[in-house]
C-alpha cells in the first residue's frame, strides 16, 4: 500500500465493512449476488464499489475542481486494492474505471476488447456481464426491483424493450410468462448479448424477437403495421449522438414526443415503464395527457444505493 493513501485506504476498508454488514441480511433474503457496496459514502473517496459476486467493478469520478489525493497517480489504484482487500476479494478480480463529466455531445466509448464475460445471477435468472470492456457491466443494478415488477406484470403479455441493451428487462419478462418479447436497440453487440440472456435462461424460438433500429422510427413503423403491446419498457439514454443518426437524441426535449410514439402500438390498457437516469430530468405534461402516470422512483431504488435519484422511473396506464 503507498503510504500517501493509507489514511483514506483505512477509512475506505471500514466504511465497507461497514456496509457489508448492514446489507448482509437483506442480500441473504433476497438471494441478491450483485449489489453495490459503496457510493461516494465519504467525500473525500469519490467511488461507486459494485461487487458482482466474486468480483468488484470500482468507478472512479473525476473531481477536477477539488483538490485532494483523488487528483495523486495511483490512488484510485491503491485505493481499489484496499476495497479488495476489505471484502475478501482476489486483487486481480478488481475492474477499475473512470467516470469523467460528460460535455455537449461526448460520450463514453469502448474501454478495451477483451470479451471477458461471465454470468451473475439475479432473481433466480443468469445474465451475462462483462466489466472489462465497457464503462457499464451489461447488468443495471439500480433497476433490480423494476425489473422485478416487470416479471410479476409479465403474464400473458406482448412485451417491447426499446432501448434494451443487453435485455435484461426482455428476460424479466420472458420469466413472467410473456406471450412474445421484443428488444430493440440501435447496437447489434447489444442484441446479441440480448439474445444470449434470453438463451442462457432457456428462451429461444420466434417469439423472441431482436430488432436493430433507431427506436423512433421502429416505433413509426410498428404503427403503421398495426403491432400492439400489452407491456412496454422505455429506458432512454440521456442523449444520444450516434453516427447512424440524423439528429442528436435528448431525452429532456424529446421525451414527449417519444412517449406519444410508444403510446400509438400500446393496446388497450397497456402499461408503459419510463425511467432515465437524468438527474434533472422533469416529465413534461404534454407527455401524459389522458394518462394515468405515477412516478414509482422511490420504490424501484434498491436498499443498496444511497443516491435518491439513481434513476427516475414512472408507470403510465392507457385506458382500458
Amino acid at each position: 500500500m503507498d503510504r500517501r493513501f493509507a489514511a483514506q485506504a483505512e477509512m475506505l476498508a471500514n466504511r465497507l465493512r461497514k456496509n457489508e454488514r448492514r446489507l448482509k441480511p437483506w442480500r441473504q433474503r433476497e438471494e441478491v449476488t450483485c449489489y453495490r457496496v459503496y457510493e461516494r459514502d465519504i467525500p473525500e473517496i469519490p467511488l461507486a464499489i459494485d461487487r458482482y459476486e466474486s468480483r468488484l467493478h470500482v468507478a472512479e469520478f473525476a473531481r477536477p475542481w477539488a483538490p485532494g489525493p483523488h487528483q495523486e497517480e495511483g490512488w484510485a489504484e491503491a485505493l481499489a486494492q484496499a476495497a479488495a482487500a476489505a471484502l475478501g476479494v482476489a486483487p486481480d478480480a478488481v475492474y477499475l474505471k473512470r467516470r469523467e463529466r460528460m460535455k455537449g455531445l461526448r460520450q463514453y466509448e469502448r474501454q478495451a476488447r477483451t470479451g471477458e464475460r461471465f454470468v451473475v445471477r439475479e432473481g433466480g435468472l443468469g445474465f451475462f456481464v462483462n466489466l472489462a470492456d465497457y464503462l457499464d457491466t451489461g447488468l443495471f443494478l439500480d433497476h433490480r426491483l423494476t425489473r422485478q415488477e416487470i416479471r410479476g406484470l409479465a403474464a400473458g403479455s406482448r412485451f417491447l424493450n426499446l432501448y434494451s441493451y443487453t435485455g435484461s428487462f426482455s428476460v424479466y419478462a420472458a420469466a413472467g410468462g410473456a406471450l412474445s418479447t421484443t428488444s430493440v436497440d440501435l447496437s447489434a453487440t447489444y442484441l446479441r448479448w440480448s439474445a444470449d440472456n434470453l438463451a442462457q435462461n432457456g428462451f429461444t424460438g420466434p417469439e423472441h424477437q431482436f430488432v436493430q433500429a433507431d427506436v423512433e422510427e421502429y416505433l413509426d413503423r410498428a404503427a403503421h403495421a398495426g403491432a400492439r403491446f400489452d407491456l412496454v419498457v422505455v429506458d432512454p439514454p440521456t442523449f444520444s449522438n450516434s453516427k447512424r443518426l440524423e439528429t442528436v437524441f435528448d431525452v429532456q426535449r424529446d421525451h414527449p414526443g417519444l412517449l406519444r410514439a410508444v403510446r400509438r402500438v400500446c393496446a388497450p390498457g397497456g402499461i408503459i415503464y419510463f425511467s432515465t437516469n437524468f438527474k434533472k430530468f422533469e416529465l413534461e405534461a404534454e407527455a401524459v395527457a389522458g394518462l394515468a402516470a405515477a412516478e414509482i422512483s422511490d420504490r424501484t431504488r434498491p436498499p443498496d444505493f444511497r443516491d435518491a435519484r439513481i434513476h427516475r422511473c414512472w408507470r403510465i396506464e392507457l385506458p382500458g
